[in-house]
């Protein structure tokens, strides 16, 4: 990671950024392989190497226990490749699970999976009645959660949400097939109510979206295509450090310029599975 210098005046103008303590939910990619095609970033012809997955996987597991989070796994199931990406598997606020209800067959079996373990852990399980992909398309800022649609949640979940939770929900349409989820085109730098920022790919957004987008965060940071690419957006904050993809470089300068502590990570192998740091990454808010 570069060094950036600022000015005296910039630095005064720098927001001061608080980190907050977090729970999170991970899956050991012991199973990862790509042998189906469901996102454009899968290509079974293409060798995988679960090593080097549980390897890069490691690195950030072991990045979350240096930055003081709880961290809890779910055993990974044999023929369920994808469960490594734990976003997807529910949407917990308040200790209410909301479960996932997978749009392709190949991970309709991660739902009940991922619901059984919040029945063992305690939490309050809301099994879902319409398609949603848990975190992956859910994303919690401030006192309003953002909701994606166009290629996996559908959007009457979203007035399934608002019925569980009692929040406002804002849906937002993603129309690149390529940022498949709204955790691949939006990053929450920091989540505190009164303190709301964001940063997200305005091309991954229909013009509607973009607007409200645009309306709602107009201090939100805008990520080139370059960086969205190696889906630098798919991280993951504790309002002060961000744990981003490492090759995500003008993302990790801008970070800097916003008071942000970005911290690089290799998931280049299960990039290859259409998955970053924030799809390995689902928090658990009790």
């Amino acid at each position: 990671m570069s060094t950036v210098i600022e000015t005296e005046e910039q630095a005064a103008a720098r927001p001061e950024r608080r980190p907050t303590g977090r729970s999170v939910l991970m899956c050991r990619p012991e199973h990862f392989t790509v042998v189906y095609r469901i996102n454009p970033w899968m290509n079974p012809a293409e060798p995988t190497d679960t090593d080097v997955a549980l390897a890069q996987w490691q690195a950030l597991y072991d990045t979350y226990l240096e930055l003081g989070y709880d961290v809890h796994l779910i055993d990974p199931i044999a023929g369920l490749p994808d469960m490594v990406y734990a976003a997807n598997g529910g949407f917990v606020i308040d200790g209410i699970a909301y479960g996932a209800k997978f749009t392709h067959p190949e991970r309709q079996p991660e739902g009940p999976a991922y619901m059984e373990w919040f029945r063992e852990q305690g939490f309050d399980v809301r099994e879902p009645e319409e398609v949603n992909e848990g975190e992956g398309d859910f994303l919690l800022v401030g006192d309003v959660i953002l909701a994606g649609t166009g290629f996996r949640s559908d959007s009457q979940s979203h007035q399934e949400l608002e019925r569980i939770f009692g929040r406002e929900v804002v849906t937002l349409r993603l129309v690149d097939p390529s940022f498949y989820h709204l955790d691949t085109a939006v990053a929450v730098l920091d989540g505190t109510p009164g303190r709301e920022h964001i940063a997200y790919l305005p091309s991954a957004f229909d013009g509607a979206s973009l607007a409200v987008l645009q309306e709602r965060f107009p201090d939100a940071i805008i990520v080139n295509e370059t960086d969205a690419a190696v889906l630098g957006l798919n991280s993951y904050s504790d309002g002060y450090n961000v744990v981003i993809a490492s090759r995500a470089t003008d993302f990790e300068r801008q970070l800097r310029e916003h008071g942000y502590n970005p911290i690089g990570v290799d998931l280049s192998e299960l990039l290859l599975g259409g998955g970053g740091v924030k799809c390995c990454t689902l928090e658990l808010r009790r």
